[in-house]
């Protein structure tokens, strides 16, 4: 579907409503990496607002197959941690990452928005350390919903 040209003055959320479907598409890859995603957010454009976007996202992202969380997975890096976390700190997470790679198959994904830089560590550890007892069923729901906040924070970044 191709539509109008925006302003560049435009708001974001204009410019993402009238941007092609190419575009837009573009833009919520960046967000999370999921064709089918981005292709079901795309189709019900025009969306009257920032929350009601969010919304749909949340919406699209509970349904996404195994296949899209794999796909979407693929795309996604380790969390970023401070610069100047400790040596031993980063030997402990690499080992950690290792670890839960090894037992998943994926990349670990943990949503960090809202944590002060003092927290971040501690928290990823935590986290990559309790999520490495779940099943692997337990855990594709639990990154599957760390992909779904990592999602949304990210589009609204991006709007």
């Amino acid at each position: 579907m191709q539509t109008r040209a925006t302003p560049a003055t435009a708001a974001p959320l204009e410019r993402f409503n009238t941007a092609t479907a190419a575009e837009a598409a573009q833009t919520l890859l960046t967000c999370l990496h999921s064709r089918a995603w981005a292709h079901r957010l795309v189709a019900h454009r025009p969306y009257p607002d920032l929350p009601a976007l969010l919304a749909a996202a949340d919406e699209a992202a509970y349904d996404l197959s195994p296949d899209d969380l794999t796909d979407a997975l693929s795309a996604e890096t380790l969390p970023t941690l401070p610069d100047d976390t400790y040596a031993a700190a980063h030997t402990a997470l690499s080992a950690a990452h290792a670890a839960y790679e090894s037992r998943f198959g994926h990349v670990f994904v943990i949503c960090l928005d809202g944590l002060s830089p003092d927290e971040t560590l501690n928290h990823v550890l935590t986290a990559i350390r309790s999520r490495l007892n779940n099943d692997p069923d337990e855990e594709r729901l639990v990154t599957a919903e760390e992909l779904r906040h990592l999602a949304k924070t990210r589009l609204t970044n991006a709007l």
